[in-house]
């Protein structure tokens, strides 16, 4: 019988590459890492791992193991919590991963409101930009996360269109991109901007994703963006604006908690937006403490 501790431990094998190194991310012993593989192995009946020198690789079956193991936790994870509500034993818990302007402005207003309607869930919040966010959901590392993506500028990315496909997806808001420029500037007066209004100035780019989507919108209306500085840090792209130092554009969401010093906005045209989104997998949305926060996230929205 294969048990859910050893896939776990299995898991942690695979993505880490070492009994070692999944020792250390589970919190327990090489030893014992090593023990439960073996147990694993005699309940598949066949050779899950590949031992050569210090490299361990997945044979086909454990390849094909590991693969399942995502859904066959989320699901077992699914019935422990739906039981345990249902059962009147504990209301539940729920992990939660969100990008940092979502965390500074939606989730606030959603964990009040899920404190005040369910004093007895625990909810957790960890930090994570998409992709990274919706990977933690399919490793079963959280029950939701707070994600964005940008419209497929070029669109030509199947892949952009499927991220998506296999979640249960919960909109919570489109959030519009806006110009930020020196107060010196000659646009700092201006209601409205092109992209092409911008095309001289130095940039300050954004996260990785948002990075790419802003090199994607400036070569659509004919220009590369020269980026001078590029920081995840909202606040710091904001202070390099208000410095002097560049151009920005960036979501509404993101100006809602920082005081913007030193900058003004502008409306840029064309308008580019971002769909701001919870995801969960389809097993966990059946959880009632997870499908309770996905409620209260996407009625955080005040505007």
């Amino acid at each position: 019988m294969i048990e859910a501790r050893h896939l776990r431990v299995l898991r942690a094998v695979a993505r880490t590459g070492s009994f070692s190194a999944a020792a250390r991310e589970l919190g327990c012993t090489q030893p014992a890492v090593s023990q439960q593989m073996k147990a694993l192995e005699q309940s598949a009946g066949t050779p899950l791992l590949i031992r050569t020198g210090r490299e361990m690789r997945l044979t086909q079956a454990g390849e094909a193991l590991v693969r399942h193991a995502t859904g066959i936790l989320a699901g077992l994870t699914a019935a422990e919590e739906e039981v345990a509500a249902i059962a009147g034993l504990r209301a539940g818990r729920v992990r939660l991963v969100s990008f940092p302007s979502g965390s500074s402005t939606l989730v606030p207003t959603a964990l009040a409101a899920m404190r005040a309607a369910h004093p007895g869930t625990r909810v957790s919040l960890v930090e994570a930009e998409p992709p990274r966010s919706i990977e933690m959901l399919r490793n079963g590392d959280c029950e939701i996360a707070l994600a964005f993506r940008y419209p497929d500028v070029r669109g030509a990315d199947p892949a952009a269109d499927a991220e998506w496909d296999d979640l249960v997806v919960r909109p919570v808001l489109v959030d519009r991109l806006v110009g930020l420029v020196p107060e010196t500037h000659p646009l700092a007066g201006a209601g409205t901007a092109c992209f092409t209004d911008l095309a001289g100035d130095p940039w300050i780019a954004g996260c990785p994703r948002c990075r790419r989507h802003l090199v994607e919108v400036c070569e659509g209306a004919g220009f590369t963006p020269r980026i001078d500085f590029a920081t995840d840090d909202y606040p710091a792209v904001i202070g390099l604006v208000g410095a002097g130092l560049g151009v920005a554009v960036l979501p509404e969401l993101a100006l809602e908690s920082v005081r913007a010093k030193g900058v003004r906005t502008v409306a840029m045209e064309p308008c580019v937006q971002r769909e701001v989104v919870a995801l969960t997998l389809p097993d966990l949305a059946q959880v009632p403490a997870v499908e309770a926060m996905l409620g209260r996230l996407a009625g955080a929205v005040s505007r």
